[in-house]
């Protein structure tokens, strides 16, 4: 098997097991929140591979559901911040210096504030809850997606064909939707992709300080955070085997990302 079989492989046993975990997340939600107080506190088992926590819930059901709504979540928000540093992008390198000293300047601006300072202030204003976790996510995960893009795009303009469209009449937005996106769509696929963990993270992450989804949902970051009181008394399962399945996830999501690259990169594949 050579090196560019093994990549496509690779990504395809990543994706497989991405939308596995989304879709059983999706079918587990009822049994997330069912509650049995006659089997709680249990340690991981045949029954229960990830044990129960102090009412009794399957963590694993629990697990999955979380997950599976922070993928969900993932796809959401990366899609939005991807488009977005996708027509900013342009917009700065095609419609003038003072459009590019605009955009430039808000990219260099939203990436100067701590990142998780600004995810906080954007969720809490927007309400918190999912609302405020997709538009936070959402609005701070563009800018290095877009300087990316916009660096492509300036060297897409002095190329001859770009300057000969522009030469018979085209105009701007013409040769950026027929000869640019084309060509940027490689790279706007592989920042949509490498976006996925760094949502996800964050969504828990929000979620496990209070600032994210509500108390009632069985998301990864509440199952982090409810079962941080526990760890002292001795119930390592309930934060450990969930954290596990989250780092998992995340290495999964960059393993995908980067093997879609190489897999859109035929001489990168072959190294």
């Amino acid at each position: 098997m050579n090196q560019r079989k093994k990549t496509i492989l690779i990504f395809a046993l990543a994706l497989l097991f991405l939308t596995s975990v989304t879709l059983s997340g999706i079918f587990c939600y009822g049994g997330a929140r069912k509650t049995d107080f006659s089997v709680k506190n249990l340690a991981p088992c045949l029954r229960y591979p990830f044990g129960t926590d102090w009412m009794g819930r399957n963590m694993l059901a629990r697990t999955l559901t979380g997950l599976s709504m922070s993928i969900r979540i993932g796809l959401c928000t990366a899609g939005i911040s991807a488009l977005l540093a996708l027509t900013l992008g342009i917009m700065s390198a095609v419609l003038g210096k003072k459009v590019d000293a605009v955009i430039s300047f808000l990219i260099d601006t939203i990436m100067g504030i701590p990142h998780i300072l600004l995810l906080l202030l954007i969720s809490y204003a927007f309400g918190k809850g999912f609302k405020g976790v997709v538009l936070g996510v959402a609005l701070t995960h563009w800018p290095s997606l877009a300087r990316v893009i916009r660096g492509e795009v300036m060297q897409l303009k002095e190329s001859e064909y770009i300057q000969i469209a522009a030469k018979l009449g085209q105009s701007r937005l013409q040769i950026a939707w027929r000869h640019m996106v084309v060509h940027l769509f490689p790279q706007f696929v592989v920042g949509l992709i490498l976006m996925f963990p760094h949502a996800i993270l964050h969504e828990a992450s929000i979620t496990f300080l209070g600032f994210g989804l509500s108390s009632e949902q069985p998301a990864i970051g509440i199952i982090l955070s409810e079962s941080m009181r526990y760890l002292i008394t001795g119930k390592w399962w309930l934060a450990m085997l969930p954290g596990l399945m989250l780092v998992l996830t995340v290495v999964l999501f960059d393993v995908a990302g980067n093997s879609l690259r190489r897999i859109l990169d035929p001489s990168s594949a072959q190294e």
